[in-house]
């Protein structure tokens, strides 16, 4: 790599701010790209047309099934409901026919868990990969009025996280490494358990965001994804022109994320983090947010509050303060 080049990952986000500034938009564009924001709001009356489009490089095993629950995950994280998927497979020269097949059948399986119609797409076989690539576009509705985005939560907003971290980065960990995690001294019964962070407590957040907005008010939601919980909480707060203090104590680093953690020498907070959803709530419907989400069997904690300072972005831990750490990249892409 050229010193000096762009690093596995995703774009820096002074960078991409810079290119989105560009950009020209119609008046049916209600959210429009920004750093942080999950997904794009277009005026499609009676109804508005939530899209987001996401590719899965770092996983190979399920890639289909990534490829539907992330791209969901962002429309839910805006208020909507997912309903048409589309699907650019890229494959590799001299795959059997067994492969396409094993994609198409994990993206119809995923669609059809969560009420999806695989609407179109294309599929290519390119010598310019060397494994599949899936890149996923979805879209769903939201009411006029009624999505929301990043840029919406407020100083004061309390931050519930759910379900705990880091629940992607460790199912691929477990599923595309398993004999160095053997060799690190993990057990095959903990890999496993790993690997089936997948679907339980799974990296689909649809059901946290139904949970979340039907119980009370709710300011905004965000999907924290590559980069891990740290890089979501700045994005969320520099979306929102706030500032972010969290606990450390009232997040909950799963099990095995811990231990494949400590053995891979990487930091779980900026481990790819899908199926954790962070919610932005004002301190009267927080707690009956968390109780909803609980109610539901869904994990959740209150882990600490947006402040009124956008250069303020801390974690607290027995009294003591620290900056939240940075990550320019996944810590993921350092294994992998």
């Amino acid at each position: 790599m050229p010193e000096g080049g762009l690093r596995p990952g995703k774009l820096p986000p002074q960078l991409l701010t810079r290119l989105l500034a560009n950009l020209r938009f119609d008046d049916r564009v209600v959210v429009r790209p920004a750093v942080g924001v999950d997904a794009a709001v277009i005026d499609f009356r009676p109804s508005n047309l939530v899209a987001k489009t996401d590719p899965i490089t770092f996983a190979s095993d399920l890639i289909g099934w990534y490829a539907v629950q992330v791209n969901s995950n962002d429309i839910a994280a805006s208020g909507g409901t997912p309903r048409w998927f589309l699907a650019t497979v890229l494959l590799p020269e001299g795959c059997e026919e067994a492969l396409p097949e094993k994609i198409f059948e994990q993206i119809r399986a995923a669609a059809s868990e969560i009420g999806v119609s695989l609407v179109g797409g294309h599929t290519e076989i390119t010598p310019a990969v060397d494994r599949p690539i899936v890149c996923g576009t979805m879209l769903g509705e939201v009411a006029p009025g009624a999505h929301l985005s990043s840029a919406g939560a407020r100083p004061g907003d309390r931050l519930i996280l759910t379900k705990g971290i880091a629940i992607e980065g460790t199912a691929v960990l477990a599923r595309e490494q398993p004999d160095r995690l053997k060799a690190a001294g993990l057990s095959r019964g903990k890999i496993e358990r790993a690997a089936g962070y997948l679907f339980d407590p799974g990296i689909g957040v649809l059901a946290d965001a139904r949970a979340a907005l039907a119980a009370g008010e709710v300011h905004a939601l965000h999907d924290p994804t590559e980069g891990g919980l740290a890089t979501a909480l700045f994005e969320l707060g520099s979306a929102s022109g706030c500032g972010v203090r969290v606990d450390v104590s009232a997040i909950e680093v799963l099990p095995e994320c811990e231990e494949i953690s400590r053995a891979l020498g990487i930091d779980p907070w900026g481990l790819l983090a899908s199926g954790a959803l962070l919610i932005a709530a004002p301190p009267t419907s927080a707690a009956v947010v968390v109780s909803a989400l609980r109610a539901a069997r869904i994990p959740a904690s209150d882990i600490g509050e947006l402040t009124g300072r956008p250069d303020q972005f801390e974690r607290t831990l027995a009294g003591t303060s620290n900056p939240l750490p940075r990550f320019e990249r996944d810590e993921l892409t350092r294994v992998l």
